[in-house]
């Protein structure tokens, strides 16, 4: 065997794997792609934007779980129940969200809890509009229990679903202990953030094809108008220039 013979075999093995390595990439991409299609096609059989939303939330957790279950190396993720950290942050939420979730609300909540909800709501919203940026706002989500467990967890809006965390103690200090102006933030697996990315807009983009608002807004003003429409949410925590997801990492 010659030295020209082991290099020709080592240049040729390199390069058959950097084929496939470059064809994996491009097939990786696709998913998303893929993915935003055959959302796009689902939501337009709806007749909402409610059932829009609705739809959009159970195609994006069976994505997700694909992505747990068939990608190797997956972090392990530092959520769990009770952990409630990221429930404190601002969260931005594109059409039918809101009134998805409200409808989710009248059907299970009984009236006096209903009431209970909406003077919580009115109250965050006032304390999100004292602060000059509601990104910057630290308020305590008011779908949380006694017990620090989301309320409406099978349909929390997908800014929620899209926040993952390796820590619960990096989650504590950004939102307890960093100045909210500053640019920390939390890393987020990239794959399951992309998937809510894609879902963020295909309901941005269903909303203006349908002539309507299209806008994302503050889940707390907003979801206070579908409850109590009289309540008149401050317009600070209404349209938000965000892309509708976690944080910046």
């Amino acid at each position: 065997m010659t030295v020209d013979d082991a290099k020709h075999r080592v240049i040729a093995d390199i390069a058959e794997v950097g084929a496939m390595t470059r064809e994996t990439a491009r097939r990786y991409e696709n998913v998303f792609s893929g993915f935003r299609n055959e959302l796009d096609a689902v939501i337009g059989e709806t007749q909402t934007m409610a059932e829009a939303a609705l739809a959009t939330m159970a195609m994006v957790e069976a994505a997700a779980s694909a992505v747990r279950v068939s990608y190797p190396h997956q972090p392990k993720l530092g959520c769990h129940d009770g952990c409630a950290s990221c429930c404190h942050l601002f969260v931005a939420i594109p059409p039918g969200i809101s009134t998805a979730i409200a409808g989710h609300i009248r059907e299970t909540f009984e009236p006096e809890r209903q009431d209970a909800l909406i003077a919580k709501l009115s109250a965050a919203a006032s304390a999100i509009a004292e602060v000059e940026n509601p990104l910057w706002a630290r308020v305590r989500c008011p779908l949380l229990d006694d017990a620090d467990r989301c309320t409406i967890y099978s349909v929390r809006p997908l800014t929620c679903r899209a926040f993952t965390s390796r820590s619960e103690a990096v989650c504590r200090k950004l939102v307890f202990e960093t100045d909210p102006k500053s640019e920390a933030g939390v890393d987020q697996n990239p794959a399951h953030y992309r998937l809510h990315v894609e879902a963020t807009h295909a309901l941005i983009d269903a909303a203006r094809n349908r002539g309507l608002p299209s806008g994302q807004t503050g889940f707390v003003a907003a979801l206070l108008a579908e409850l109590c429409p009289t309540a008149n949410p401050v317009e600070k925590d209404g349209p938000v220039e965000t892309d509708g997801q976690a944080p910046p990492s």
